[in-house]
């Protein structure tokens, strides 16, 4: 299913004006009519192939748009300046005043801060669940929910979305489901499962090299149009646009996805089973013992395997800090936030990008103040990767 997605990738033709093999990059914030009419017909969305202002289209923008909607097998995309830019435009173009979201509770901190904290002030009120716990899912629809939200993989316990039975129960009720796939771009394509919306932060594997923010809103024709709408489109009033030269090398770094994917979750694994044969308390849904296992065997691609994330949880934040700045000094990877790129990056999730979470919540999902999430590189030699982590390991007296 998913080579279908790369091969899809890899079969636009989108050449420069020129004929140049890489698209030309777009550096204009506005564009000329030669008639006053097509002016007037693209302010009403009836003027296809013609650009209005970069805020809602420039080509830049679409040529990148039409690269993600080719990836994740939509019909349309749009991209943002920001993962946030897209989560949050996409949920507020869905919800209004007095409606309802039912979310996993395992998400990014961001993304829960702007549930829990941000949306009560237009009067959206959210549940969070397990959203590996279908029955608990499906308790929490209401006559208003208009939308299920989750996380492909969630961040950062790598629990695993049942994409097929979210859909069953979203379609039930008449509402949306909308999957941030981050963390499993190729592997899963949460659209063809029955996914409505599918959210991506570029920043991360899509891109790949940590040099820019970005984001894109994956989905059907009427809801891309909606959302650029110019006078009721979330995105063309609120204006998350991104940057044509970004959006330009994006579209160049994703042509080497496919080769990326497969090397993050060939290392990922094996430094996953390293940590499992020495008897430490790893996540890492390759692994058969992960609850999720069988659930995105299911839905995944064999040929991109099971990831790049891992988790393990040394109990303390102490002992993470301590093992973290030893991995960083012994040249394993960075001590930062973020994930996707070409090093292995590692943080503390619960005093970072899941601090926004309370402490208590944390602890309810299963988050310790020792759990260390490891976004693994792109390393040549993973086995001398793995001899790093080994001696940090022992000079703690943790092996």
């Amino acid at each position: 299913m998913n080579k279908d997605a790369i091969n899809n990738l890899y079969d636009l033709l989108q050449f420069g004006e020129f004929g140049d093999v890489n698209p030309s990059v777009t550096d204009s914030a506005t564009f000329t009519f030669l008639q006053a009419k097509t002016m007037a017909d693209c302010f009403q969305g009836d003027a296809p192939g013609c650009y209005l202002y970069s805020r809602h289209w420039n080509p830049s923008n679409k040529y990148l748009s039409d690269a993600m909607a080719a990836l994740e097998g939509t019909e349309s995309a749009w991209v943002t300046g920001s993962g946030m830019g897209a989560i949050t435009t996409a949920i507020l173009q869905l919800c209004s005043s007095g409606d309802h979201i039912v979310s996993s509770v395992t998400c990014y901190g961001g993304t829960y801060a702007f549930l829990k904290n941000y949306l009560p002030k237009f009067n959206i009120d959210v549940t969070f669940v397990d959203v590996t716990d279908l029955d608990a899912v499906k308790a929490a629809m209401r006559p208003n929910t208009r939308m299920i939200y989750t996380e492909t993989m969630t961040n950062p316990m790598l629990q695993i979305s049942d994409i097929p039975a979210l859909a069953a129960i979203a379609n039930a009720s008449n509402t949306k489901l909308m999957v941030d796939n981050t963390f499993t771009p190729l592997i899963v394509a949460p659209a063809k499962l029955g996914a409505h919306i599918v959210v991506n932060s570029l920043t991360k594997f899509i891109n790949g090299k940590n040099d820019c923010v970005a984001g894109a809103i994956c989905a059907d024709h009427d809801f891309i149009n909606a959302l650029i709408d110019v006078n009721v489109g979330t995105a063309m009033l609120l204006g998350p646009v991104l940057d044509p030269y970004r959006s330009s090398s994006i579209l160049k770094n994703m042509h080497s996805l496919h080769i990326r994917m497969q090397q993050h979750s060939r290392n990922a694994f094996y430094l996953a089973t390293k940590f499992k044969e020495n008897g430490l308390k790893v996540i890492y849904p390759g692994l058969e013992e992960h609850p999720g296992h069988a659930t995105l065997k299911k839905m995944m691609s064999p040929d991109f395997g099971w990831g790049g994330l891992i988790g393990l949880d040394v109990s303390k934040a102490d002992v993470a800090s301590d093992l973290m700045e030893k991995m960083e000094m012994a040249g394993v990877g960075y001590l930062a936030v973020s994930l996707g790129y070409f090093k292995t990056l590692f943080s503390n999730s619960g005093k970072s990008t899941s601090s926004e979470i309370p402490e208590d919540i944390q602890r309810n999902m299963g988050l310790s103040e020792g759990f260390i999430r490891f976004s693994i590189g792109l390393d040549h030699d993973i086995e001398r990767t793995w001899k790093k982590i080994e001696g940090c390991l022992k000079e703690m007296k943790m092996l």
